[in-house]
C-alpha cells in the first residue's frame, strides 16, 4: 500500500486513476493539483482527491507515489515543477499516449534523478475529458504499457508492474520508440481518419442531410472523433513522424482501392475486402504478439 498519492492533473485518466486505487486499498490519501482551481474543488468534491494542493510541488511533499496525468505536451513543466522532491523512494509515472517525447521531456526535466520515472500507457480512456467523468472501473481488464529506459531503477519498475497488476491490468513492457511505431498505426491514425471523415462531411453542402442518415457503423466509426481537442493535438504533433509514415502507407491501400473501382476490377475489390475481413475476424483486443524488449 502506497501512504500518498501526488496527483498532477485531476481530469478523467488521472481522477480514475485515484478512484481505482482507492477502490483497491492501495493509497491511504490523495493530494491533487490541477492548474484550474476550479478542478481541483470539484475533484474534492467528488471524493477523487482528499486534500487540494495549491501548486504542483505541493501535491507531491509527503507522497510515496506520484501520477502525472497532463496532456502529454506539459509533461516537462510538471516535471521540473515537482523535481525538487522526487527522490529514489518515490514512484513517478505518467498516462500519455506518446513515450518517446515523454521519455526525453523526463530526461531534461529531472536530470539525474530520471531514473525514479516509470512512463506508462494505460490502453484506456473516453471520447469525453473532465474529473466528473473519472470512473475507478476505467482501467479494470485494460493493457498497460511500460517503457522504461536503461536509467529506470528496477526497484520502481517493479512497483509499477505490481501496481498496474493489482488494478487489474495487463502488463508490458516496450521502447519508447517501439511504443511509438505502433501505437501511430493502431490509436494515431485512427484518430486522424476519424477526425478527417467528420470535416470532410462537415464541409458538404448536404452535411446536415448526409449526417441524418448516419446508421451504427458511422457511429462506431467516428466515435473517438468526440475525442479532446487539446490532448490529441499534442498527440499527433509529438509522434508525427510516425503518424505520417502510417497516412502515407494508409493513402497507398486507398489508391489501391480506387484503382480498383476506376477499372472495374470487382475481383481485386473482393479480394482485398476478404483481406481486411480475415485480419479483422482473427483479432482479438490485447491479444496480439507484443514487443517486449526495451
Amino acid at each position: 500500500m502506497f501512504e500518498q498519492l501526488g496527483l498532477i492533473g485531476c481530469g478523467l485518466m488521472g481522477g480514475s486513476f485515484a478512484l481505482a486505487l482507492k477502490r483497491a486499498g492501495l493509497v491511504k490519501r490523495v493530494v491533487g493539483y490541477s492548474k484550474s482551481p476550479s478542478t481541483t474543488d470539484r475533484a474534492r468534491q467528488l471524493g477523487v482527491i482528499d486534500i487540494e494542493a495549491p501548486s504542483a510541488l505541493l501535491a507531491v511533499a509527503g507522497a510515496d507515489i506520484v501520477l502525472i496525468a497532463v496532456p502529454v505536451s506539459a509533461t516537462e513543466s510538471a516535471l521540473k515543477a515537482i523535481k525538487h522532491l522526487v527522490t529514489p523512494k518515490i514512484l513517478v509515472m505518467d498516462v500519455g499516449s506518446t513515450k518517446v517525447d515523454v521519455v526525453q521531456a523526463a530526461r531534461r526535466a529531472l536530470g539525474d534523478k530520471v531514473g525514479s520515472f516509470v512512463p506508462a500507457h494505460p490502453i484506456t480512456g473516453r471520447e469525453v475529458s473532465g474529473v466528473e467523468h473519472a470512473d475507478a472501473t476505467l482501467y479494470d481488464g485494460r493493457q498497460v504499457i511500460l517503457t522504461p529506459t536503461e536509467r529506470t531503477l528496477t526497484v520502481q519498475l517493479q512497483k509499477a508492474q505490481d501496481l498496474w497488476t493489482a488494478l487489474g491490468c495487463r502488463v508490458t513492457s516496450m521502447s519508447p520508440e517501439s511504443h511509438d511505431a505502433a501505437f501511430a498505426a493502431v490509436s494515431h491514425l485512427p484518430h486522424l481518419l476519424a477526425f478527417s471523415l467528420m470535416n470532410s462531411i462537415s464541409g458538404q453542402p448536404q452535411a446536415e442531410d448526409f449526417l441524418a442518415l448516419g446508421g451504427p457503423g458511422f457511429r462506431d466509426f467516428t466515435r473517438i472523433a468526440a475525442s479532446d481537442p487539446k490532448v490529441w493535438r499534442d498527440i499527433l504533433l509529438a509522434n508525427r513522424e510516425e503518424l505520417l509514415t502510417q497516412t502515407q502507407l494508409f493513402q497507398q491501400a486507398l489508391k489501391q482501392f480506387e484503382n480498383a473501382m476506376r477499372s472495374d476490377s470487382a475481383q481485386s475489390i473482393e479480394d482485398m475486402i476478404t483481406l481486411a475481413s480475415e485480419t479483422r475476424a482473427h483479432w482479438r483486443m490485447g491479444t496480439q504478439k507484443s514487443s517486449s524488449h526495451r
